[in-house]
């Protein structure tokens, strides 16, 4: 084994957009969901029109094939099975449900490649699946300010490095997009990764407080540039420089100086691999 843990997040970094809003948008819910949005909090209200699409009578296998067709880069799969393939344990942390993404990995062959989803639960109820949260804030608080009430990924990702010496596993990867990205962003150690995506609110948050962030900064803007970036961050660690492509691949940064040429097979510099 590799020694390193590599944790995704779900929503626009594995897929392409919003699980949540892909099934909306599908089933033409938007509009009423964003109505309702003010008065209650998001994973509540996913559950409400989980109930609504049952009242439609629409069935579980139908929301099935809806996340069969969730937009996905054609190098994310490639990235996981070769991450998978080096010997990594690879977890994915999110907001999104248990269901949305198991029923989305497995159209994409890739489910069995994760030791662990942690993501909000759900459970079937005379056909209708019902949305629960990962943290149940009715009862009491996580008490996290950068968390949405639902989930705190920081309090998931302690208790993720807390299993890692006695698992004999050294390293942590951790790659993300959004805001709630950033409090487990900040748990992050010396000699950890974080992989922002780039042009999204992770990647300026990491940028405006890179005083506060101990792991090595590596930005990415689509599957392709994950797939190379990750697996070089992998093979520097166990040594192996056989799986990446030799020929020197660049891709533009923007930073204070202007749009700059980096070279990824070579760690980013923290100011530089995220948009200042």
């Amino acid at each position: 084994m590799a020694g390193i843990v590599v944790i995704f997040d779900f929503d626009s970094t594995i897929i392409e957009c919003d699980s949540d809003n892909w099934v909306l948008d599908e089933t033409g819910l938007t509009e009423k969901f964003y109505q309702l949005l003010p008065s209650t909090h998001w994973n509540p209200l996913m559950d409400k029109m989980m109930n609504e699409l049952h009242s439609q009578g629409k069935t579980i296998q139908d929301i099935v094939q809806i996340l069969s067709r969730t937009p996905m880069h054609p190098r994310i799969v490639p990235a996981i099975e070769a991450a998978y393939s080096l010997g990594c344990d690879l977890k994915i942390v999110s907001d999104a449900n248990i269901f949305f993404i198991e029923t989305i990995l497995k159209h994409h062959g890739v489910w069995n490649c994760f030791s662990d989803v942690i993501a909000n639960p759900i459970h079937v109820n005379e056909g209708r699946l019902n949305i629960c949260p990962y943290h149940d804030y009715l009862k009491s608080s996580h008490g996290c300010n950068l968390c949405p009430p639902n989930m705190c990924k920081g309090l998931v990702i302690e208790r993720i490095q807390n299993s890692l010496a006695a698992a004999g596993k050294k390293k942590l990867i951790y790659l993300g997009d959004g805001n709630g990205d950033f409090c487990p962003s900040l748990r992050l150690k010396d000699g950890d990764y974080v992989m922002p995506r780039k042009d999204f609110p992770l990647c300026d948050l990491v940028s405006k407080n890179s005083n506060k962030i101990k792991a090595e900064v590596h930005g990415w803007r689509d599957g392709k540039e994950l797939e190379h970036v990750l697996l070089h961050v992998i093979n520097k660690e166990i040594g192996e420089g056989n799986n990446i492509n030799n020929s020197t691949q660049k891709v533009s940064v923007d930073c204070k100086m202007g749009p700059i040429a980096i070279d990824t097979r070579q760690p980013l510099p923290k100011a530089l691999s995220v948009p200042q």
